[in-house]
């Protein structure tokens, strides 16, 4: 059974802040990627199978902004791939609980469609995040994002976040 959040005005932050995150991945502007999260967070990346069957296995794992960081550094400076565009299509997050703090656990649907320079669109990544979201002086940030993937099968790596 899903918990409301405390007001109308807090979930369409929450859903705002689905739509800025999908939209600053989508852009390219890596820099704004760490913006969505606190200092002491962190990003996993997991096939189905392994979330459900409590495998900590994870195609990524980030335990810090400090890391999300490098990934930047690394998506911008150390990684070499064929460049590609993805587009996120993100469903409307579902709140399950508010912490009395006013923590959000919630969770959406996603699915991300790959474009390559001169070739057709693909769908790429499709799964759900599952989140907790913490209140701050900045506004809402991911505590912790995990992005659990249907598929067992990626296609060649995952370079930029999904």
């Amino acid at each position: 059974m899903s918990s409301n959040p405390s007001s109308d005005t807090d979930y369409l932050q929450l859903a705002r802040l689905y739509a800025d995150y999908a939209h600053a991945v989508d852009s390219g502007d890596w820099d704004l990627w760490p913006t969505f999260f606190i200092d002491d967070c962190s990003y996993r990346l997991q096939p189905r199978e392994n979330h459900e069957r409590g495998l900590p296995l994870a195609t990524l794992s980030f335990e810090s902004r400090g890391m999300l960081e490098d990934r930047v550094y690394g998506i911008r400076e150390t990684l070499f791939h064929d460049p590609y565009y993805q587009r996120h299509v993100v469903g409307l997050p579902i709140v399950h609980k508010v912490e009395a703090d006013g923590t959000m656990h919630s969770e959406a649907n996603y699915a991300v469609f790959r474009t390559k320079l001169s070739e057709p669109s693909t769908v790429f990544n499709v799964g759900r995040y599952i989140d907790r979201v913490a209140r701050t002086d900045a506004g809402l940030k991911f505590a912790s994002r995990l992005v659990v993937y249907d598929s067992e099968l990626i296609p060649n790596s995952i370079i930029y976040p999904i």
